[in-house]
């Protein structure tokens, strides 16, 4: 299982910096659409918040109404979130989610916001492809991440103050997800501003 040492040791103060898990209003609403396009088509099973960190989002995606479970890989953010949460359920995983229980199958969706971004791109078709086995026809995945803004670029690696990480062209991300069965719906691409430095992509897909 990979691990995130980097997140382990500054679990506190990253938390401290995103007391709400959110950096803007922008994200808020964004994961509040994924959250109401899910309980409009009647989730049949549970919703992985992939990279939940501190679990503040796993939290809202709870209190919309959403059978939700946290999943990430640092013992010391799930750490947190344990303290924090009690009444949610927590799994150690990586992003290709191969130590969740079985039973948890068929999954509804996926929400993995700033933590594909860790992985190696050249494993990241694999990643989409063990989601892919793991979602319902129809499930909803939301991904977002740093975007690359040249498209003969399409993935970069940048200088993340945690832990390595690439940013994606949108049209890079949205053709891996693609491959994997997971078509796009929507995308919506956010201008650098005080809180991100990079412009961000929140996309937006679903399995056949």
């Amino acid at each position: 299982m990979q691990t995130q040492p980097g997140y382990d040791a500054l679990a506190s103060a990253y938390d401290e910096a995103f007391p709400t898990g959110y950096a803007t209003l922008v994200e808020r609403h964004v994961v509040a659409l994924f959250a109401e396009e899910l309980l409009a088509d009647g989730p049949a099973g549970p919703v992985v918040d992939l990279g939940c960190g501190a679990g503040h989002i796993t939290h809202d995606l709870d209190r919309r109404g959403l059978d939700v479970l946290g999943v990430d890989p640092s013992t010391g953010m799930l750490d947190l979130a344990r303290r924090r949460y009690p009444q949610l359920r927590w799994h150690r995983d990586d992003a290709a989610l191969g130590r969740l229980p079985v039973d948890l199958s068929p999954l509804a969706g996926i929400l993995a916001r700033f933590s594909l971004i860790h992985v190696p791109p050249e494993t990241v078709p694999e990643v989409l492809a063990a989601w892919a086995a793991r979602l319902r026809p129809g499930a909803h995945v939301l991904v977002a991440f740093q975007v690359s803004e040249d498209p003969g670029s399409p993935v970069l690696e940048f200088d993340h103050a945690v832990a390595r990480a690439w940013r994606w062209h949108p049209d890079a991300m949205a053709a891996a997800l693609a491959e994997a069965g997971l078509s796009e719906r929507w995308r919506l691409v956010s201008q650098p501003d005080d809180s991100n430095r990079f412009s961000t992509c929140h996309l937006a897909c679903r399995l056949a």
